[in-house]
């Protein structure tokens, strides 16, 4: 098992620091694409932050995968992942007009429990490694305190 970022539970019902509109101001994900809702915790020293996602019966995914038992694509869990990659990447490496954070990798990715229509998913990054214009960073995903996502993104300041 790997070491966490965060104690989940500590954070399971945290009020929101932030909502989709403080978000949407650092990162430009819009629409069914905002997979983000809020953060609920913000370390700017330790460059770690944890968000999360509400997901609702309503949301693009849960007509077609998996009718009937709907479940959420890990590459949905991996998108918001780096959307919060992006937002804590905005602070440590704040970007130029006209340049964003892109998705530029992914490695050590592990999915260990399956998010449904209804789950909070709490969501941790930290950035590890910085150079020139390419971050590195470690990010975890926890439903009801245990660990159900891991992956080691990589992200580029375009």
């Amino acid at each position: 098992m790997p070491e966490l970022l965060c104690e989940p539970r500590q954070w399971e019902n945290a009020p929101l620091l932030h909502g989709l509109d403080h978000i949407q101001a650092r990162i430009p994900q819009r629409f069914e694409m905002a997979l983000l809702h809020g953060i609920v915790h913000h370390d700017e020293p330790a460059k770690l932050a944890l968000g999360v996602h509400d997901a609702k019966p309503t949301d693009f995914w849960v007509r077609g995968h998996v009718p009937g038992r709907p479940i959420m694509p890990g590459v949905v869990m991996v998108e918001m992942a780096a959307q919060l990659c992006a937002w804590v990447g905005s602070f440590a490496h704040p970007p130029k007009p006209g340049e964003f954070f892109g998705f530029g990798g992914i490695s050590k990715v592990r999915f260990r429990g399956q998010v449904e229509p209804g789950d909070r998913l709490l969501v941790a990054s930290q950035i590890v490694r910085w150079k020139r214009n390419v971050g590195q960073y470690r990010t975890q995903a926890f439903l009801r305190g245990e660990l159900v996502y891991e992956g080691d993104i990589t992200g580029l300041l375009f």
